[in-house]
């Protein structure tokens, strides 16, 4: 454990949760706030001797509040009754029970990850002093942390209301001896787990298991561990996006700063900027049309030196006549008359022009998300809440009171918005992709991003399907949850949220957006390989200077003896100095920097090969955050 988080209840962050649930930080108790701690526990346990009638304290729970706790059973005995029980008076059995009668989820397990983060939440929020926890049982809990226990708990089974009551169970009764756990990678029985790590089980005192299972824990670590992914993967999508337009050749004019100073939407103004960062030393960004050729297949006559014969391509270009220039004149006393691979128009599709817009509408979404959960990771949400100092207080009521900060709207619906948003990112990326590999809106590159001279390979047309076939799955799985409420405890939990269920999609709709983003940034690495060859083949065909080497790879040239033709050779010598005087072609530097790592585990692919390795790659090297989208 390198770090040690000091959790008081009040300043607990989303970078300090995650370095607890991913990067195995420890968690201390401070010293202040456990006063506060004890304190409501003391006024809880004086209200008890006393005989004041306290929800969840001396009567049951939920449609069973009306129910009173006498001081012993009403029968010794009853038929089938649990031999385990444990010792104790019947408010004590009132806590144990609602957390073994609770543990009821289903599914697999959380990811340990997701376990810590539920932990660390459940005690920062108990360290607030309002849910009269005794010191001694939250030490516990943090020592089940340290130790590296984490108890089993199955992903389904929350309705967000009263808080996350069964897997919050789960969590618990390891610390009461039952259950299951992981310790040291192994599944145990709770009990074995607790002596393997050193620890001993404990009993529930007043209201402890109330406070142990009433809350938004497992809907706010999910929502947490799923926004910091989220995180990434918009810098990400923004530096796919940088890759396919310097692939693309394509215009910058969408992302300049005065543009979206006149519709300063905070997520569009900070996406653009990003890009504009990624694309930063581009020479592909705002080429001259007139510079790029179109792919042509490769063929035994297509070139001359050894250099370029390797090549898996050839280039062409079409001459524009004189008698085709009408109306069109100022544009060509800019560009010189040729037709190669870039369209002869000022915008791009609108998967690149609005980028800004889309991506930041996604960045807005994530960004009211990360509002709400600030505020949850430091808020009381138990029920009922203790105010001990409350002065001049009367009755119980006014000391304990039955609120509902255990209802997980505020959560889920920040995460129903999250979750429209993410098939959103991963739409806009599929088009980038598709655009790159079909021919008839890739501005000369090769149809699938192969030579297929021959007629045998497939390229990176698959690719696509299977990018289509998660943003299908995404968009399918983004309905909300938190629209519709089922009531639950006998129609006493009439409302619930959902946002259990919320947080968990979206947490799992990240893993198949990095999928989409990472097919994206595979094909345009192959896509900008293609474009800087085709342009450093064309600016070496230049430099050779040798004009009629350069017009036999232009289309529809005039015969000699055509009138056209001296006006042709001289526009052909202009665009052979064109292509000579330029230097290197290449992306942004942050673009490059992807393109290698890329480049270092997965080759530039000439001709079909088996391509699951290579996909399997790029869906690792973005799931370990290689990729530093940094400008």
């Amino acid at each position: 454990m390198s770090q040690t988080i000091l959790l008081d209840g009040n300043s607990l962050t989303r970078e300090q949760l995650v370095a607890v649930a991913r990067g195995g930080a420890a968690v201390a108790l401070d010293p202040a706030q456990l006063e506060r701690v004890r304190r409501a526990a003391d006024f809880l346990a004086d209200k008890v001797s006393c005989g004041e009638p306290t929800y969840g304290v001396t009567t049951g729970f939920g449609s069973n509040a009306d129910k009173l706790l006498g001081a012993h059973r009403l029968r010794d005995e009853l038929p089938g009754g649990n031999p385990h029980q444990p010792e104790g008076t019947l408010l004590e059995e009132l806590q144990h029970n609602l957390i073994t009668t609770h543990a009821v989820c289903v599914g697999k397990p959380f990811a340990p990850e997701v376990v810590r983060a539920m932990l660390a939440i459940r005690i920062n929020t108990l360290m607030r002093g309002h849910s009269g926890i005794r010191v001694e049982t939250l030490q516990a809990l943090a020592a089940l942390l340290n130790a590296g226990v984490v108890p089993v708990v199955p992903e389904k089974g929350s309705v967000g209301a009263s808080g996350d009551l069964a897997p919050l169970s789960h969590l618990a009764i390891v610390l009461l001896g039952g259950g299951e756990a992981f310790y040291q990678g192994e599944r145990l029985p709770g009990a074995e787990a607790l002596a393997r790590a050193g620890l001993k089980p404990i009993r529930l005192s007043f209201k402890e298991g109330l406070a142990l299972n009433n809350g938004t824990a497992q809907m706010l670590a999910t929502a947490v561990l799923a926004l910091d992914t989220l995180e990434y993967l918009l810098d990400v999508a923004d530096l796919a996006a940088a890759m396919t337009l310097d692939a693309f050749a394509g215009r910058s004019g969408a992302l300049r700063p005065e543009v979206h100073a006149l519709r300063p939407h905070p997520g569009q103004v900070e996406a653009a900027a990003h890009v504009r960062a990624l694309l930063d030393g581009s020479t592909l960004v705002d080429i001259p049309y007139h510079l790029v050729p179109r792919f042509k297949p490769w063929s035994a006559e297509a070139w001359s030196t050894p250099q370029d014969q390797a090549l898996s391509f050839d280039i062409g270009w079409d001459w524009v006549p004189a008698n085709q220039r009408h109306g069109r004149e100022a544009f060509y006393s800019r560009f010189l008359p040729f037709k190669g691979g870039k369209k002869h128009q000022p915008q791009d599709a609108y998967c690149l022009r609005c980028m800004p817009q889309v991506h930041g509408a996604v960045r807005d979404a994530w960004a009211q998300a990360c509002r709400v959960v600030d505020i949850e990771l430091n808020a009381v949400t138990d029920n009922p809440l203790v105010f001990p100092d409350n002065a001049g207080a009367r009755f119980i009521e006014e000391q304990v009171i039955s609120a509902g900060h255990f209802h997980g709207m505020p959560l889920a619906l920040a995460m129903s918005y999250v979750k429209a948003a993410i098939p959103v990112l991963a739409s806009i990326s599929e088009r980038r992709l598709n655009k790159l590999v079909d021919p008839a809106t890739s501005d000369g590159l090769p149809a699938f991003l192969t030579g297929n001279e021959d007629g045998t390979d497939s390229g990176f047309m698959i690719v696509q399907y299977t990018a289509a076939a998660l943003v299908n799955d995404l968009a399918t799985r983004a309905h909300p949850a938190s629209v519709y409420s089922v009531p639950t405890s006998a129609n006493a939990e009439d409302h619930v949220s959902m946002g259990a269920n919320e947080a968990r999609h979206v947490l799992e709709m990240t893993e198949d957006l990095g999928h989409v983003l990472a097919l994206e940034l595979y094909t345009a690495a192959q896509a900008l390989d293609y474009r800087q060859e085709m342009l450093n083949a064309a600016r070496r065909l230049a430099a050779r200077g040798d004009w009629r080497a350069l017009a036999a790879k232009i289309a529809n040239a005039p015969r000699e003896d055509h009138p056209q033709h001296a006006r042709f050779v001289e526009e052909v010598r202009a665009l052979m100095a064109a292509l000579a005087e330029v230097g290197d072609f290449h992306a942004g530097a942050a673009v490059r920097r992807a393109h290698a790592l890329l480049r270092e585990h997965i080759g530039f692919m000439h001709r079909d090969r088996a391509m699951d390795g290579d996909v399997r790659t790029a869906c690792e090297l973005l799931r370990q955050r290689r990729f530093a989208p940094a400008a």
